[in-house]
Parts: C-alpha cells; sequence; structure tokens
C-alpha cells in the first residue's frame, strides 16, 4: 500500500473506501501500555492487519471518570510502566512506517496539558496520529484546540449521548471532522447484554446535522451487537471487550506479547464477518 500524502485525511480516505464497498467500519480500542509499549506496537499493527477501519489508542489516566473498571485496570496496568504522551507518540510513529490504518488518541485533556497542547498537535501530526477524541472536553470549551487540531490537518472527534439535545447535536456537528462516536447509553464504559434502542435514534437524530459517519460504541462486546449497529450507524467501536481480553491473558500468566496478541486476533475475528 502507498502511504497518503500528508495532507490527505486518512480517515476520511478509510470511510469512502467502507463507503465505495457498501460495508460498514470496525474501531477497536485498545489502552496505550497494556501491558507495556511493546505489546502495544505489535497490537496496532495487528489490529490494522485485521481490517480495522481507525484504530482508538487510550492514553491511561490516574482518573477515567468515563470508564468502567475494565479500562479504568487497564489504566492502572500501563500507569505502571511510568511513560507519557511522547512515547506513545513514539510508538505510533514506528508504527505508522508499517501501516496506513487511521489511529486516533482517545484521551482525558488532563494529560494533553501537562504535555502542552501546540506540543500535542505538532508532534501527533508528526508521529502519524490522525485525530484526538478528549472524553472531558465540552464543545463550548473546545474551539481553541479545535484551531490548533485543525492547523495540523487533525480531525476532532466529539462524543454524542442518548441525553444529548438536538441544539448540542447540531454544535458537535458543526465542530467535528472525521466522524462522530454515538455513545450508546449514558454511563461509563463497559459490555452490556443488549444495546440501548436509543442508540439507533442517536444516530438517527445525528444524521439530520451531519454528512460524517457516525460510529456508535459504549457496551458493544459481540457479533450480534456489532451486526445490529451496522444496521443503522457506519461503524462499530469495542473497546472493553478487547481489553477484556488482555487482562484475562495477564491473569492466565501469559506473559509474553505473542501469546497476548493471539488472544486478542481471535477473540476480534469472532467479532467480524469473514471478508
Amino acid at each position: 500500500m502507498l502511504p497518503t500524502p500528508m495532507n490527505e485525511n486518512r480517515i476520511k480516505k478509510a470511510f469512502a473506501e467502507l463507503q465505495s464497498k457498501t460495508r460498514k467500519g470496525f474501531i477497536p480500542f485498545i489502552t496505550a501500555g497494556d501491558p507495556d509499549l511493546e505489546t502495544t506496537k505489535s497490537l496496532l499493527l495487528s489490529l490494522s492487519n485485521l481490517d480495522s477501519t481507525v484504530i482508538e489508542l487510550g492514553v491511561p489516566f490516574s482518573d477515567p471518570m468515563a470508564d468502567g473498571v475494565v479500562i479504568q485496570k487497564s489504566s492502572e496496568r500501563a500507569l505502571r510502566n511510568k511513560f507519557g504522551v511522547a512515547e506513545i507518540l513514539e510508538i505510533v510513529a514506528q508504527v505508522r512506517t508499517q501501516t496506513e490504518t487511521p489511529i486516533i488518541l482517545f484521551s482525558y485533556f488532563n494529560p494533553l496539558l501537562q504535555y502542552g497542547l501546540e506540543n500535542l498537535c505538532r508532534d501527533a501530526k508528526k508521529a502519524g496520529i490522525d485525530g484526538i477524541l478528549v472524553t472531558d472536553l465540552i464543545p463550548e470549551e473546545a474551539e481553541e484546540f479545535s484551531q490548533m487540531l485543525r492547523a495540523n490537518h487533525l480531525d476532532m472527534i466529539f462524543l454524542t449521548a442518548p441525553t444529548s439535545t438536538d441544539e448540542r447535536i447540531k454544535m458537535i456537528a458543526e465542530k467535528a471532522t472525521g466522524f462522530i462516536y454515538a455513545v450508546s447509553r449514558t454511563g461509563v464504559t463497559g459490555q452490556q447484554e443488549k444495546l440501548s434502542e436509543r442508540a439507533e435514534k442517536l444516530v438517527q437524530r445525528i444524521k439530520k446535522f451531519s454528512n460524517l459517519p457516525v460510529a456508535v460504541g459504549f457496551g458493544i462486546s459481540n457479533a450480534n451487537q456489532i451486526a445490529e449497529v451496522w444496521k443503522y450507524a457506519d461503524a462499530a467501536v469495542v473497546g472493553s471487550a478487547i481489553v477484556q481480553k488482555i487482562e484475562e491473558s495477564i491473569n492466565l500468566g501469559i506473559a509474553d506479547k505473542s501469546g497476548i496478541i493471539k488472544r486478542v486476533e481471535e477473540f476480534v475475528r469472532q467479532l467480524l464477518p469473514a471478508a
């Protein structure tokens, strides 16, 4: 595959290719540095080879208030390795020489502020990051950061929830680029047995205000749920269920990265229909 030019948007290209093939997208989430950065590097390449549309790379944080127990524990494991945003970007830069799959940072605002927003935008673009989603940055306070991202040709991904008013969805639609992340339910991340019917209604509401692709996440953990989401949304996000496989591997004493990657790959293949 030829590398994407610096000024060409990988996320836009990935969703355009899906649309041309009348297919829907798969967006996996992993926490950077869980259980270590070398495993993260290998997981990024593995998930890319499994035909991910976009990969969400979580920046570990000590107070992940929007996340459930599974991702909280993954942040705890990662933080024991004592690394920061710079090391995460270095891993992405290494991976970028081998894959063109879009990668976005999924983060709370504090670690990004500590790094410095101007430095972050510059270094993220240089490393090959395609966009950033900040879970606790509301659109009303995001204009300065959005401008910095735009100046570096990085996408600003926003969350919307079933509780979002039409006025708020319209505001997000005007500010968002890349795609819009629709939260399937209120509350924290984590697997659920049945997706809320409110998720489909939320996607319909978003599409009244935006032509951007809409991805649905929070709670998707099996092939049936992905198939359900694909009926009305452009992509399904799977996070906690994948991170759970990493935790299970560690608890089983599987310390080598190849064993962890094998378990994750087996799980993801079960989620997705054969190409």
